[in-house]
């Protein structure tokens, strides 16, 4: 006897395994790979079943970097409660750098295809470039936040945290491409980020 019943669908699973498509279209071919018909291919779908889903190739883009910064940010969120409340300023930068580092495949991966869609923002493809800034944003506002919980008591209240913060997050960003192409190890860029909270925090006491 069979169901009368049709199967329930469920879109959201739908969508992630496009978007999932998308990144591994990204990580193997590029950007410029990236077609209706390659993602579909990809994902195992009809090309019609993913414009059904996705009518564009922006509104597909666009939600394949959104999953990649909800991915992120929920790990960061993970890393960020188990710190609890006693982390100093630094303990809590240097988990959100460590994080934006490609370190394991799935970021490894995320750093490929987030590096695609800054190049391809550049070339004037993909989505455009202010639809990709409210995580980096985020981050920076995160950094800044800490660095004014680290301000020494001698201190000019002048100093501009917001600059430092904007600085670290960009030097990161320029260590975890480079560990992309083998110009750094994960010890090495990890010694870097040590190293740059030197530079912007002072030595780290030894207790």
């Amino acid at each position: 006897m069979t169901d009368p019943l049709p199967r329930l669908v469920d879109h959201e699973q739908r969508r992630r395994q496009i978007t999932d498509a998308v990144r591994r279209v990204i990580v193997s071919g590029g950007m410029g790979a990236v077609t209706f018909q390659t993602v579909a291919a990809e994902a195992g779908f009809s090309v019609r079943l993913v414009q059904y889903y996705f009518g564009t190739k922006h509104e597909f883009l666009l939600a394949t970097h959104r999953s990649v910064m909800e991915d992120a940010g929920a790990r960061f969120l993970r890393q960020w409660n188990a710190l609890g409340s006693d982390a100093t300023p630094r303990e809590a930068i240097r988990a959100v750098l460590i994080e934006l580092l490609p370190l394991d495949d799935q970021r490894h991966e995320e750093t490929l295809v987030l590096g695609a869609f800054g190049w391809a923002n550049l070339t004037g493809q993909g989505i455009n470039a202010e639809e990709t800034f409210v995580a980096p944003r985020a981050v920076v506002t995160l950094v800044t936040d800490q660095l004014r919980r680290a301000q020494l008591p001698d201190e000019s209240s002048s100093a501009d945290h917001a600059l430092d913060a904007a600085l670290v997050v960009a030097a990161t960003g320029g260590i975890a491409q480079g560990m992309l192409q083998g110009f750094s190890t994960a010890e090495s860029a990890t010694e870097l980020i040590d190293h740059l909270l030197d530079r912007v925090l002072g030595p780290e006491s030894k207790h």
